[in-house]
């Protein structure tokens, strides 16, 4: 039997105390200082400058770095993250041996279970200090969007007079804004390098291209209370992340696919504030009664005066919901095919992994926590399944063609209901000739052409008109000179 720490795999964000849930209602969330979802506070004019100068102590060259007028202070982020991090002790040798071995092992056994080949990518061991150096490139691409689109929903959001009093110290706020989202993506950062466990954990492709990183000191931390010999962990996990860099390496569309989701939700941020402009209308704050008033301050207190944060374009999340979960649906199929008969815990260690996701170590949390983007929990167990009846249905080389193209995969109903998309497969293995892709290109291909003839007919239209045009002044020029 499995035994498992409270933390479920290791992985766990800060304690569900009552007074960490309090702090980190602002500190796990990127907009809490402005009154964003972590929610408007109580201070006034004093309260807020003496938060700022909260945040000004020991930030020494930060404040003039160049990055700090951006909308994230990076610099600022790396600072604190490493302070979380702390000392942390140069790779062993022979984790670094272990882990490249482990990788090798991996991916002999991935061969018989995807025809997607090997990635090719370099086997490397990383601590906590190291995965957040190689990893801040891929979360600035991720954070920096969400970032600049809050802060101009956060100004859109103001009334006017708002807008015209805050012109003088614009720059000062923008300051401020970047420097409190340093210090948010700094604190989850540090936290997130002490308890990941590879390059691309969670099936976020944050490590650099051409790297296969596993870090085996967070790995053994994980694996305390597990009964589950350490090298079998560290194969496991080397082949979920072997698994995920074939998919990263051999369909060049995934990543882009990915970050362009994050982006076009950002894009559509915005705060809503009328639930709370609702709230206050119910309320009639000049009565003379104290009794009265009393008795709405109260009521006020115990209701969600927070803004809302959305986004106009929330399909994106969806969209990133469903490709993660088909990614570490994915992995999860064909590392269990790879491994089953060769480890014998790895049905041990499956368990061990959905406790963990189903705890904390998860994309949604991760994204929730770092990137300020909150959604579903992924549904990995569905795409699993999804990925092992498409398999039975079409065989392994139809089943990881469907990454082909971004067109083929399932959709977000698909995950529930996966008959439909089966019956699409099985429709199209009619014909042996058949090329999904070839079909595409002639279909983008004749729409081009389409769309150049309408482009040349209303061209053609326009010259029409213009010959009756001169036409008909000539006309008139001679019937002006009989006359």
């Amino acid at each position: 039997m499995v035994t498992m720490n409270s933390n479920g795999f290791g992985f766990s964000f800060p304690n569900n105390d009552d007074d960490d849930n309090d702090r980190n209602r602002n500190n796990n969330d990127p907009f809490g200082f402005f009154g964003g979802a972590g929610g408007f506070g109580g201070g006034g004019l004093g309260d807020l400058l003496n938060q700022f100068g909260q945040m000004l102590s020991g930030m020494g060259d930060s404040m003039n770095s160049p990055e700090a007028g951006g909308p994230v202070n990076y610099d600022l982020a790396t600072r604190i993250a490493r302070q979380q991090i702390g000392r942390v002790a140069p790779t062993k040798q022979s984790d670094k041996d272990a882990v490249t071995e482990s990788i090798r092992l991996a991916e002999l056994w991935l061969d018989d279970a995807t025809e997607l080949p090997t990635s090719g990518h370099r086997a490397e061991a990383w601590n906590a200090e190291e995965w957040l150096e190689h990893t801040l490139p891929m979360w600035k691409r991720l954070v920096s969007p969400v970032a600049e689109h809050m802060n101009q929903a956060q100004m859109d959001n103001l009334p006017e007079e708002a807008k015209e009093m805050m012109g003088p110290m614009s720059a000062m706020m923008n300051q401020m804004s970047s420097m409190n989202f340093g210090m948010q993506l700094g604190n989850a950062l540090g936290d997130l390098a002490k308890q990941t466990l590879s390059g691309s954990d969670f099936g976020l492709p944050v490590a650099p291209a051409g790297v296969a990183a596993v870090l085996p000191v967070n790995l053994a931390e994980a694996s305390k209370g597990l009964n589950v010999p350490a090298q079998e962990m560290l194969v496991y996990i080397c082949a979920r992340e072997a698994a995920r860099q074939r998919l990263f390496k051999h369909v060049p569309w995934l990543l882009e696919r990915l970050v362009s989701s994050v982006e076009e939700y950002a894009t559509g941020l915005e705060i809503d504030t009328s639930h709370i402009q609702d709230a206050l209308g119910q309320f009639q704050m000049d009565t003379p009664d104290p009794q009265r008033l009393q008795e709405m301050m109260s009521e006020l207190q115990g209701m969600d005066l927070s803004p809302r944060i959305g986004s106009r374009n929330a399909a994106a999340v969806s969209r990133l919901e469903t490709l993660l979960a088909l990614i570490e649906g994915w992995v999860d199929l064909v590392v269990t095919q790879a491994m089953s008969e060769r480890i014998p815990s790895t049905a041990a260690i499956n368990e061990a992994w959905r406790r963990r996701r189903a705890t904390g170590g998860s994309a949604e949390q991760a994204f929730a926590k770092v990137v300020g983007i909150e959604f579903n929990a992924p549904k990995v167990a569905e795409a699993t399944e999804l990925w092992r009846r498409v398999e039975v249905a079409v065989g392994i080389q139809r089943r990881d063609a469907v990454w082909d193209h971004p067109d083929f995969l399932p959709v977000a109903e698909d995950l529930d209901n996966p008959a439909q998309f089966i019956d699409g497969l099985l429709d199209e293995g009619g014909s042996d000739d058949f090329d999904p892709i070839a079909e595409i290109s002639k279909l983008e291909k004749f729409l081009a052409e389409e769309a150049d003839k309408k482009d040349g007919s209303a061209e053609a239209g326009d010259d029409t008109d213009s010959e009756k045009s001169d036409g008909d002044t000539t006309d008139e020029s001679g019937d002006d000179t009989t006359k």
